[in-house]
């Protein structure tokens, strides 16, 4: 336990730390050492114009205004309400490190570090950056596992990462008790910042690249006018910005009520503590790594010649600042803190004692209690919002000292350049939407906060908030029949169970509980007819005079004749792969679109922001919400459907790719011939309260086919198979068509000039350096999920983008992006899994021919592939 002299201190904090600025803070908290002193000019000078203005004065937002102005824009403005650093990054434990389990994330974390470690010579202002690396403890084998999973995905980055012994980790914090300790993941490089000295550095850089920094200047008012500019208002006058980006911390729901939005944000405490100068810690010739007990949940570092130690309680203990949701934050906090609980964190403190037993003798000078911003998954919002023009968000920064310069060179680049300079789109603010609640916003990020440090296992699901009133017609007759999960919002089945079997959520680095059952799914589809529930997908209305010029502008495939659907894909300008929709006209001059359920307000974003740039005249409408989607997949899946409607469902008379709305019975839906799977199937759909009535008419009408259902795990190894790309996987904003092998859908040759068309035909005029191939992989227990490195000759030559078990030849199957040199069918190369290398082998895809090119050789009198 603590020693009585700590125990008689801390009421003195308790006390104190109620105090704005409370005395003892530690350096990292509050040090003060670079301090930069605004110029007289920044308290008077006022600009009516700016090309963006900027509101937060945390690391963050001043970050952003550094970069903007660093990179050449004129008139930045920054508008802080109080003093820089108030909020959230003053009392900061200010943790850095290259890792995070996020591919893309990765590049943000190197670019913060990056800039961290020159900012100091480039702006003069100490920035007090330490860098002794960092250990993630293993205390258990399940855990080296995940450093083994985690180790697949270093290879093709730039970050230095590597698995390490329990001597190496003893010699290098001699500090530890290495009774439990099995390995340790090390980054070197990593350590800690002190959160004032670098906003104060980053300050001092966007003023001497002409940024102005204003406060206290608390934004009053946000008007939007018809040209896309704001009016802002504060107390110190008004002025008109080209755009505003609330970067605003833990105010950041208070600014986007202003213009009608409810940000799903949660402030929640954090803890930490720091103890007295610590004999053996001062006796160290070098300085501590900083150690992560992941099992013990908590983060230590040294701090001086004592130690700083933060846990994060489980979501039962954790406490939500419930007062600030309900009425808001209160207007003058600041740089205040919370009143601290030593009770809430005890058996962190006493475990930590166990792992760094000098601890049992330290006394705690300082308890730091202070709100930091929780979105409900942990991830900051970073990028324009859906529905308003201009208006574009940094918030939610649950770790913003180690975000803020990779996320304001980031924001930078893509406000600059009119794209983002890499896919982050599990950072895009409009994967939420109108079904995030206060109450599901809460639920998460309480769950988030005590899963800070869980065994982050693939196809992880968590479960607290969920349902949300996002569920599908279906969701209550299926819910007992399979394991559900969760895709923006909604609720959809990924694997079915018979009786008998385990129902458990199981997730596992190796092959699972769901395995088995999502072989017979596979079956199915292939062999008889099965049933899926496509609710989740992304569904716009886009009509209007110029509906077919929109498109024409916004796709790279030619716009489909009336009663067609094709695949087309939306780019950047500079030639990447932004999106993937089906497009069905439906009739002249109107079209249903279709994207993926995590894309669906990043996609219609785009859409709107082109319409409204280029003055069309069309009426794009979101239906998402409103209508079921069905897929009914299989060789048997026409005999079935043609029990139920007068249509003529015939291959002559409803080609694939074809749209056209009918009755199944009584029901009206819109069928497309199209499926996922590659096989036999069309898409139904339908109102949403039809959903029931018609899943239950075609359950009905195949029992003698042998009917049942199937879901997305068996839908992923089935596309591919069939050598599908996925949006997200094999094609994003960090791949260009041509490299996905995708030309088959791209028609330079069209007369509309698409976006990014011209920087398509420069990528193909001077070659690819990349290819996506299919390979194939004999393992053991494991198969490919995505981003794992691919090994030639010793060395990581790229990565696989997804992958699964084939049930077809029984071997793993994965996508992969090689050097063009190495993309030849028969080539060799090793795929890293669990830290073993797999022999792979590229083939010809697709490994199953779809079903329409079976038909079509088996007219040619061709043969079957499998």
């Amino acid at each position: 336990m603590l020693r009585p002299g700590a125990q008689r201190l801390r009421g003195i904090l308790l006390r104190s730390c109620r105090r704005r600025g409370s005395p003892g803070r530690p350096r990292s908290v509050c040090g003060q050492e670079g301090e930069e002193k605004p110029p007289s000019s920044a308290e008077t000078q006022w600009k009516d114009r700016a090309e963006t203005v900027i509101i937060g004065g945390g690391c963050v937002g001043v970050s952003l205004a550094y970069h903007l102005a660093k990179a050449g824009m004129k008139d930045v403005v920054l508008l802080e309400k109080s003093e820089l650093t108030a909020g959230s990054t003053w009392h900061a434990a200010g943790l850095t490190t290259y890792f995070h389990p996020g591919i893309n994330l990765k590049k943000i974390h190197y670019d913060s570090i990056k800039l961290y470690e020159k900012l100091e010579e480039e702006t003069g202002q100490v920035v007090g950056f330490h860098q002794p690396g960092s250990i993630r403890l293993a205390t258990t084998p399940v855990r080296v596992d995940e450093f083994k999973y985690q180790m697949t995905r270093t290879g093709w980055h730039a970050t230095e990462q590597c698995i390490i012994e329990p001597e190496k980790i003893q010699e290098m914090f001699p500090l530890l008790n290495m009774n439990k300790v099995l390995a340790g993941l090390y980054n070197p490089g990593d350590g800690h910042i002190d959160p004032y000295s670098l906003t104060m550095a980053l300050a001092a850089g966007a003023r001497k690249y002409g940024a102005l920094l204003k406060y206290p200047a608390p934004v009053t008012s946000l008007k939007p006018r018809s040209d896309g500019t704001w009016d802002v208002e504060t107390p110190q006058g008004s002025m008109r910005a080209n755009r505003i980006v609330n970067a605003a911390g833990f105010w950041a729901r208070e600014v986007g009520k202003i213009i009608g939005l409810e940000h799903p944000l949660i402030p929640v405490q954090h803890q930490y503590v720091v103890t007295s100068t610590i004999p053996e810690v001062k006796a160290l010739k070098r300085e501590l790594p900083v150690l992560r007990d992941l099992e013990g949940s908590y983060y230590l570092r040294q701090e001086r010649d004592g130690l700083l130690f933060g846990p994060y309680e489980s979501q039962e203990k954790m406490k939500v600042q419930d007062s600030w949701v309900t009425n808001g934050v209160p207007p003058g906090f600041g740089k205040e803190l919370f009143e601290s609980d030593l009770d809430r964190i005890m058996e962190y403190i006493e475990i930590a004692m166990e792992m760094v037993p000098v601890l049992k003798n330290a006394d705690i000078i300082n308890v730091v209690n202070g709100p930091i911003t929780y979105s409900s998954d942990i991830l900051p919002m970073v990028g324009p919002h859906q529905g308003v023009r201009n208006y574009w968000v940094a918030i939610g920064f649950g770790y913003g000292i180690i975000h803020a310069g990779g996320v304001g060179k980031y924001l930078s680049d893509w406000i600059l350049h009119g794209e983002p300079p890499f896919d982050l789109i599990e950072l895009d603010p409009n994967r939420y939407g109108k079904w995030t609640t206060t109450q599901y916003t809460e639920a998460k990020a309480r769950e988030s906060y005590g899963f800070n440090n869980i065994v982050g296992y693939p196809k992880e699901e968590r479960f607290a908030g969920r349902p949300t009133q996002r569920v599908s017609g279906l969701y209550r007759s299926l819910e007992s029949k399979c394991s559900m999960g969760f895709h923006a919002g909604w609720e959809q089945p990924h694997w079915f169970y018979k009786p008998g079997q385990d129902t458990q959520y199981r997730p596992s680095f190796r092959r699972t509980n769901w395995f088995e059952p999502v072989g017979s799914e596979y079956k199915q589809v292939m062999q008889r007819v099965g049933v899926i529930d496509l609710t989740p997908f992304g569904k716009f209305n886009i009509k209007g005079r110029d509906s077919i010029r929109l498109l024409d502008r916004l796709f790279a495939n030619i716009i489909p004749k009336v009663g067609f659907t094709n695949i087309s894909h939306m780019l950047t300008p500079k030639g990447r792969v932004y999106a993937e929709l089906t497009v069905s006209h439906q009739c002249p001059g109107e079209f249903l679109l279709i994207t993926g359920s995590g894309s669906e307000l990043h996609d219609l974003r785009w859409i709107e922001e082109e319409a409204v740039k280029g003055g069309y005249d069309v009426e794009i409408k979101n239906i998402t919400d409103e209508f079921g989607v069905l897929g009914v997949a299989g060789p048997r899946a026409r005999k079935i459907l043609q029990k139920l409607t007068s249509e003529d469902l015939s291959e002559d008379v409803f080609k694939f790719l074809q749209t056209k709305s009918l009755k199944i019975s009584n029901i009206p839906v819109t069928a497309i011939r199209i499926s996922y799977t590659g096989e036999l199937g069309w898409e139904l759909y339908h109102r949403r309260e039809d959903s029931v009535a018609l899943y239950d008419m075609i359950m009905n009408a195949g029992q003698e086919e042998g009917i049942d259902n199937f879901g997305t795990y068996a839908m992923n190894a089935l596309r591919l198979e069939k050598a599908f790309r996925a949006w997200g996987s094999e094609m994003n904003c960090d791949t260009n068509p041509l490299e996905a092998g995708l030309e088959y859908f791209v028609k330079l040759n069209k007369p509309a000039d698409f976006i990014g068309k011209q920087a398509l035909k420069q990528i193909k005029a001077k070659g690819l350096k990349r290819r996506l191939v299919c390979l194939t992989l004999a393992t053991d227990d494991v198969d490919p999920e995505g981003n794992e490195s691919i090994w030639y000759n010793g060395k990581v030559v790229g990565n696989t983008t997804s992958g699964s078990y084939s049930y077809s030849i029984q071997k793993s199957l994965a996508f992969a992006y090689v050097p063009i040199e190495l993309s030849e069918v028969g080539q060799q190369v090793e795929v890293e899994l669990l830290g073993k290398n797999y022999p792979a082998v590229i083939i010809q895809e697709p490994l199953v021919l779809t079903e329409p090119t079976r038909n079509r050789l088996q007219k040619k009198g061709g043969k079957d592939k499998t």
